[in-house]
């Protein structure tokens, strides 16, 4: 089974192009923490190269941008090919996305983050404490 889910950062804005047959296919690097700190206690970051075909590509191409957070479900591919000048065989490993899920904004996240802290310094209670044995009125 070749299946593979990761939840990241774009890097940068996608890339989208058209094939010769017209079919279109985004491109663009996910930037995905690791799971654990370094020895040093820094976070350690993978950077994931993405592939998108048919109506997800289009959607990518759309609504992302630089920054936002997405979740990718798909498969890991490998190919190679030689370069020109060197003549050497080049490996690449990439994961093609069949599936894409908006999880956040970088924008949307700077300002829930901003509303969060305004409310907490202006609102003590919401709603009122019912005690145990009572119904709740809903």
């Amino acid at each position: 089974m070749n299946r593979v889910v990761l939840i990241g950062r774009l890097t940068k804005d996608p890339t989208v192009r058209y094939t010769q047959n017209q079919k279109v296919i985004c491109q663009f690097t996910l930037a995905v923490d690791r799971p654990f700190r370094n020895q040093t206690g820094e976070q350690e970051v993978d950077f994931i190269p993405i592939v998108l075909w048919g109506k997800s590509a289009e959607l990518a191409g759309n609504s992302c941008a630089k920054g936002n957070r997405l979740g990718i479900e798909g498969r890991i591919q490998v190919h190679t090919y030689e370069d020109k000048d060197t003549h050497k065989t080049i490996w690449v490993t990439e994961v093609i996305g069949d599936r894409i899920e908006f999880i956040e904004r970088k924008a949307d996240a700077a300002k829930t983050a901003d509303t969060s802290n305004k409310e907490s310094n202006t609102i003590s209670v919401l709603g009122k404490e019912v005690p145990f044995d009572q119904d709740v009125p809903f």
